[in-house]
Order: structure tokens, then C-alpha cells, then sequence
């Protein structure tokens, strides 16, 4: 009887340790905790209009630069329609210059061509010094008439094109809006959600669609300041998701960003010792296999 009694007080003795043993060594403990998510890009709206194009449903795959989305452009075209001809308008009021100064330049030829004329008959006697001075004059005249027609048909047309410049810069600015009627996909993703429909009315701005790429997911997670000293950029981590089945699925993570700054503790958020009121924020990048989804809670462990 004495030696049952002996054996379980040594027993009551060993149990405390051995329980606290198996806890420590538990295969599924961890450093951190978390909540996976992705970098997010919201595509809006540049220009109004009916979505006379827009066919993408949430879940689908989109390629960088693909054609998402098709804004009316009528009204636009029919704008610029009337600038163009606004612009045509203006232009037919340029001087023929060529033409008119062929005229003068002929005169200038014809007078110049007879003074060589006189001349060779002064000569001879066959002409007077005085006719010979007339005809320079003549031609004296007619090229300061030259230069002066030259002058005034590039001043007018100089301001002709001036008067075209703002419509110009009109057509420009609505062919921009014209372009920016076809929407694209700026980045490769998965899209996450979807605020309109096909055949509505949109506005500048407005939220189309949300998509993010789930192939490189983030897991945002908490450390106290305690355990920063076990970390550095680059560094492997083993990230433990939930399989659904009661136990974890391990994937390898990259530490690529940890906060300057401590803040307190999430309450969704338990870190490894729940005593601390400050926390710094860390982020791991994780290759996604296609069952991790954004809000998922995940744990981290320090290789």
C-alpha cells in the first residue's frame, strides 16, 4: 500500500512537466500570426458615358493590357467633327501667297528685263539716261512692294494659324478622351469584384472593377518588439496556412517588409506573447498554389 501511494505521488510530480513538455514541442506552434491579402488595383472611369462594351465577371483572369471595357464615344466624335471643320473654316482664309507674289516677281522679271534693255540702247545713243533711271525705279518700287506683300501674307497667315491653335488643342484634348473611352487592364489578375453592369451610365471616376494578382500573396503579421532581434529583411520563413482538414498546410515565405514604427496590438490579431500592448507589423511574401484566399488567417514560423 505504501509503495502505491509512493508511486502516485511521483506520478502527480512528473505529470506538470511531461504535459508542459508536449505543449512546447507541439509541431503546429508558431511565432506569429496573420491575415493574408493582395495588392489591390480599383480601375475607374476617366471619361463619361454608356458601357456599351463591359463583359468580365468576378473570379475571371485578366491579362495586363487587355481591352476591359468600351465607353460611347458618339458625342465625342460628333465634338470633334465640328472643331475640324471649325479649323478647315479658318484656314481657307489663308492668302494664296505663292500666287500673288509670282504676279509681283513677273513684274519685277519684265521691268528689270527692259532696263538691260535701255540700257544697251543708251549705249548707242538709241536711248536716254533719264528712261533707263525710270525703269530702275520701277523695279526699285515693285520689290519694296514685294517685300512688303511678303511680309503682310506671313503676318496673315501666321495669325490664321494662331486662330487654330486652341481649336487644335480641343480635338487633341477629345481625342485623348476618345482613347480613354477604351479601357484597359493595367496589371495581370484575378478580378475581385465588379461595381457595374453593361449598358449603364457611367461617370468620371467611378469605380468599375477591383482585381488583384492571387498568384503572390501578402501575409501581414505581428511581432512583438521582443522578437524583431530574431528577424532581418530576406529572410525564410515557414508559413502555415489551414487545409481544411484540422492540420496546416506549410509553404515557404520571404520577410520583405517590416514597420518602422510599433503600434498596438490588432484584436483579430494574437501574437506569441499576448502580455504586449505594442506590436510591429511585418509582411511575408507568399508564392500562392491556388488555395490561399484574401482574409485567410495564417501563422509563421522562424527557420
Amino acid at each position: 500500500m505504501k509503495k502505491f501511494m509512493y508511486l502516485i505521488v511521483i506520478l502527480s510530480m512528473l505529470l506538470p512537466v511531461l504535459l508542459f513538455t508536449g505543449c512546447g514541442n507541439g509541431k503546429n506552434s508558431s511565432d506569429a500570426t496573420g491575415v493574408f491579402e493582395s495588392e489591390e488595383v480599383i480601375i475607374s472611369s476617366e471619361v463619361p458615358g454608356i458601357l456599351t462594351q463591359f463583359t468580365i465577371e468576378e473570379g475571371q483572369k485578366l491579362e495586363a493590357g487587355q481591352i476591359v471595357a468600351v465607353i460611347d464615344t458618339v458625342q465625342l466624335s460628333l465634338k470633334k467633327k465640328q472643331l475640324d471643320a471649325q479649323v478647315k473654316a479658318v484656314l481657307s482664309k489663308k492668302p494664296d501667297s505663292p500666287s500673288q507674289l509670282a504676279a509681283l516677281q513677273r513684274q519685277i522679271d519684265a521691268v528689270s528685263s527692259e532696263k538691260k534693255r535701255f540700257e544697251r540702247l543708251a549705249t548707242v545713243n538709241a536711248a536716254s539716261q533719264k528712261q533707263v533711271d525710270d525703269l530702275q525705279n520701277q523695279m526699285e518700287i515693285l520689290q519694296k512692294q514685294y517685300k512688303a506683300t511678303q511680309s503682310s501674307l506671313a503676318i496673315t497667315t501666321s495669325s490664321l494659324q494662331s486662330e487654330t491653335l486652341p481649336l487644335i488643342a480641343q480635338i487633341e484634348q477629345i481625342q485623348d478622351q476618345i482613347n480613354r473611352s477604351t479601357i484597359k487592364n493595367p496589371v495581370s489578375g484575378t478580378v475581385i469584384s465588379k461595381y457595374v453592369r453593361q449598358n449603364e451610365l457611367t461617370t468620371m471616376g467611378k469605380s468599375l472593377y477591383k482585381i488583384a494578382d492571387l498568384t503572390n500573396m501578402t501575409l501581414r503579421a505581428y511581432l512583438t518588439g521582443n522578437q524583431l532581434a530574431q528577424v532581418k529583411l530576406g529572410q525564410a520563413v515557414k508559413v502555415l496556412a489551414d487545409d481544411g482538414k484540422g492540420g496546416f498546410r506549410e509553404l515557404p515565405g520571404e520577410l520583405y517588409w517590416i514597420s518602422a514604427k510599433s503600434e498596438f496590438t490588432p484584436k483579430t490579431i494574437q501574437t506569441k506573447d499576448e502580455r504586449a500592448n505594442l506590436v510591429y507589423a511585418v509582411k511575408i511574401r507568399v508564392r500562392n498554389d491556388g488555395y490561399l484566399k484574401i482574409g485567410m488567417y495564417g501563422e509563421i514560423k522562424f527557420l
